[in-house]
């Protein structure tokens, strides 16, 4: 009999990115909450819709985006699977990089630690996004950066002025 460690058992705190620019964007978004549910992921909180130019090209159709606060048993490599599979589920077809898609779900952060290999926490970009910051300072205003440990109030602060403008709270 294998002893399975404890701490594997227990409930990691995360936090996920959930986006769309193609369909209809809040039922894609709710049934990528619903479906986290159905693999017993509980969501804890929800932040606010935020809509965003699509990025990097902002020509493409605007992002409705949506940052959860998660508990979770997975580990971040089985939660990236769930991730992907949902994401397929809900109509994402493999294209090009940054293409419009019916839902993007990142990984965000995972118990405020720095993974490197098969997946990259935290999410390497979310720093610098303001659908990724916005969604989460509503959700927890004391969060810091795993890496740079700058406050979130830092980074939002560090975006361009075009950046904090062109997100709009829905």
């Amino acid at each position: 009999m294998i002893k399975q460690d404890i701490s594997e058992n227990q409930v990691k705190l995360a936090y996920l990115g959930i986006g769309s620019n193609l369909g209809n964007k809040i039922n894609n978004i709710e049934k990528t909450k619903f479906k986290l549910g159905q693999y017993g992921i509980k969501i804890l909180q929800s932040s606010s819709y935020y809509e965003s130019l699509s990025w990097p090209n902002p020509k493409n159709p605007k992002f409705l985006n949506i940052v959860l606060k998660i508990n979770t048993n997975f580990t971040p490599s089985e939660l990236l699977k769930i991730c992907k599979k949902i994401e397929r589920d809900i109509g994402r077809k493999k294209t090009t990089i940054n293409s419009p898609r019916e839902c993007d779900i990142d990984i965000l952060d995972y118990e405020n630690r720095k993974i490197s290999g098969e997946i990259f926490l935290p999410h390497p970009r979310m720093h610098i996004r303001n659908f990724v910051l916005f969604p989460l300072f509503e959700l927890n205003k004391d969060w810091k950066h795993p890496v740079s440990k700058h406050h979130i109030k830092t980074l939002i602060f560090s975006l361009s002025n075009r950046d904090i403008r062109s997100i709009k709270q829905i």
